[in-house]
This record gives structure tokens, sequence and C-alpha cells, in this order.
């Protein structure tokens, strides 16, 4: 099958070009820079994409986007997050749906953080968006596809959890304090969290990309979201390390203003419904095992 990759150097990116490429299938990436042969320029800011060299790619798989945990959430930084999913989703949607041969396939991805904060409350695909920033921007990066639906494109919505991976990543930056032994849970500790391994998340972006009944929002998480409490005694104890230095709900907010409500406190407990009513086997199915796999 021949693949164009959107948001290739990102951290799902980087693992799922190689992981595409050893599955015998063709893949570019569209990028602000061609990284190598048959790679694609585009400027998404500026409107920019060359709708010729995108004929005869079977399917496209679209993870770019400004990264929402990299700096404190100012007015413009809000700004730049949403319009780098929507007005970049728009962009390859509109120009896919005008090309003489477009793809079968568009897997676009979008985040649990579509769902706002909702307690002990199961969500799945069928759920209601919440509230906040987060779910105004999935909302809109969805819509935003809806030029390649109206063509008859396949599109999958993949909406991704915390992404559990050694080198990049929510994990990445927990793991130095909590190998110094400072590591804690998080606010009152009680807050859902909806984790999947970079391996998992690959292997399922490559099934829904194959899987003709996979459309519209599929979420991409293991099948046992924990709180926050559980995931700090079980990163403590895979690391074989303490974990008795919390963090206050009032810290995490002084310290990362708005963005501690979104990304830290807030309780998303999410099922992957759609992975597994399509058949897809879990590689890591418990928070231990993905841990004990992602940390070697």
């Amino acid at each position: 099958m021949k693949i164009l990759v959107t948001g290739a150097t990102g951290l799902v990116g980087s693992a799922l070009v190689p992981f595409l490429a050893g599955g015998g299938h063709e893949v570019s990436r569209l990028g602000r820079a061609a990284a190598g042969a048959g790679d694609i320029r585009w400027d998404p800011d500026a409107g920019v994409l060359d709708a010729a060299a995108l004929e005869g790619f079977e399917g496209v798989i679209h993870l770019a986007g400004e990264n929402v945990a990299s700096g404190r959430w100012t007015e413009a930084r809000k700004r730049r997050i949403k319009e780098s999913r929507v007005n970049g989703t728009r962009l390859l949607a509109e120009t896919l749906a005008g090309l003489e041969r477009p793809p079968r396939v568009l897997v676009s991805a979008s985040a649990v953080g579509f769902y706002g904060d909702r307690g002990e409350d199961e969500l799945t695909e069928g759920s209601p968006a919440g509230a906040g920033f987060l779910s105004d921007v999935c909302r809109e990066w969805e819509a935003a596809t809806e030029a390649a639906e109206g063509k008859g494109i396949r599109v999958a919505h993949a909406r991704l959890g915390v992404v559990l991976a050694r080198d990049g990543g929510a994990l990445a930056k927990m793991l130095t304090p909590f190998r110094l032994g400072a590591g804690g849970i998080i606010g009152n500790g009680r807050q859902y969290m909806s984790w999947i391994t970079l391996d998992d998340t690959v292997a399922a972006i490559g099934h829904l990309l194959a899987t003709e009944a996979a459309s519209g929002p599929v979420n991409v998480v293991a099948p046992a979201a924990v709180t926050n409490r559980e995931f700090t005694k079980t990163l403590g104890r895979v690391l074989r390390r303490p974990t008795l230095f919390p963090m206050p709900g009032f810290a995490a907010r002084l310290a990362f203003g708005e963005m501690a409500d979104a990304l830290l406190l807030a309780s998303t407990r999410v099922k992957p419904a759609g992975l597994l009513d399509s058949g897809y086997a879990f590689r890591h199915g418990t928070l231990g095992e993905g841990l004990r796999h992602v940390l070697g």
C-alpha cells in the first residue's frame, strides 16, 4: 500500500513510519522539509500544498499538530495549538477531496481530550464531547475532515490517549523525578488516565488503516484506564522507587497554569470499544505489563 504520513518526526510518527515500511508498505512523509526521496513538502500555515504530488496514495495518516504540553498555555499558544490542527487538517482534507484519484482512507489523529473532565464515567466513542479548550479543539479538529468524508474517503479519527514511550512524551518527563525517588500522586490521585504504549499506538493505527469497517471516532487507548494514584504506584514498583512526594492541585496549577487542569488533573476514563469490536488484539493490556515493556 502506498501511504502518506504527516507529523512523521513526532513521537508517534517516528515509530509509525518504520513500522509501516517493515510491513511492506511504501511510505512517504508530508512535512515542512523533505527528509528523503519521495517525501513531499507543505506549508499548512500558508495554505500551501501541491495537490498533484498527492495523486496515487492509497492511504493517508495525519498526525501533524503543535505539542500541547511543551509550554504554558498563553492565549497565543492556545491559538497556535488550535490552528495547527484545524487549519492543517482542513487543508489536507480539501486537497485530498479534490484529487482525481483520492486515497481510500484517511486516519486523522484526535485525542481523548475530546471528552473533557468526566470523573469516573466510562466513556466510549458514543459519549458526547466535554467542555473546555481541549474538547473544543478536538471537535473542530475532527470536523475539519468534512471535505474528505464528503468525497467518500473513509475517515477514522484516532482519539489518542497518553502514549507511553521511554524516549518521549509524558512518561519520559516523569522518569527523572521518579528514578530519584521524588515521584508522587498529582492532586487527589483519583483522576483517571487513559494510556497506551507506543507499540500498541502504531499497531492500532495500522489496524485502522487496513480495517474497512473502521470509520468515525476510534479510541486509541488500552483497555484498562487507571487512576493517577494507580499509575504512580505502578511506575514506582516497576522502577523500584518510593513514591512519597505528591504534587497538590494548587501546586500543579501554579507551575503549569490552565494546562494543569486539562492535562494533569482532569479525569478521562476511556474504553477502546471501537478497537475491540473491530478485532484489534492489544499487545499490552495492563499498565504494569506496558511499563515493563516500555522501560525494558
